[in-house]
């Protein structure tokens, strides 16, 4: 079950997504030391403490975030920061 969830429209078309979520990926992984696979057009993610899955499509996007009993307690800073990636990467149509 995800402890953070982010869906949204984007008006970037896939290729755009893409690349925004390569993006995003590059900054989160900086951030919080995560790494992750392509499955199609889903960015499967984890490291210890933290899972998920970024899933893109041409108009969509869909973040999805498991955290480990460690950092739940670090969930709403967490949760702020990525949707501030999220917002810069993905702007709304």
């Amino acid at each position: 079950m995800a402890d953070i969830r982010i869906e949204r429209e984007h008006g970037l078309g896939l290729a755009g997504a893409r690349a925004a979520a390569e993006r995003l990926a590059a900054d989160l992984g900086k951030r919080f030391g995560l790494e992750g696979e392509w499955r199609g057009d889903v960015l499967e993610f984890e490291r210890p403490g933290v899972s998920g899955s970024l899933s893109i499509t041409q108009t969509h996007v869909r973040l999805e975030v498991a955290l480990g009993f460690m950092l739940k307690a670090m969930k709403g800073s967490i949760e702020t920061a990525v949707h501030h990636e999220v917002d810069k990467l993905f702007p709304r149509p």
